[in-house]
């Protein structure tokens, strides 16, 4: 799992790239939102074009990063997720959670 954050204004946006399943990947994951959210940033974009599958523990890092994003007063969205990591989200019924864009700058452009 390749991770990439940079500023998009006062949005940080996060690139993924690669499985977001359990162990490194989502561990480094939950360190860089962790990390992110500790510095006062609370307004994320994940983007999932990248993404070839995301298991249970992946979607448990985005749903409680998005659970401490609120409580700071920001919000965590999606950008481009794959089919696979839609349909997962679908299965799990959690989908209807997180605001999903098909353009990272409509995303970005939301938090204005």
């Amino acid at each position: 799992m390749d991770i990439s954050i940079f500023p998009k204004g006062n949005v940080q946006v996060i690139r993924l790239n690669g499985d977001l399943k359990i162990g490194d990947p989502v561990d480094t994951l939950r360190e860089a939102l962790d990390n992110l959210l500790a510095n006062g940033n609370s307004r994320i974009v994940i983007d999932l074009a990248q993404v070839r599958m995301m298991d249970s523990s992946g979607i448990g890092a985005i749903v409680r990063a998005l659970a401490s994003a609120k409580q700071r007063g920001g919000s965590l969205k999606l950008v481009n997720p794959t089919k696979m990591v839609l349909q997962t989200l679908k299965i799990v019924g959690l989908l209807n959670l997180f605001e999903v864009f098909a353009d990272e700058a409509q995303a970005v452009e939301s938090y204005a």
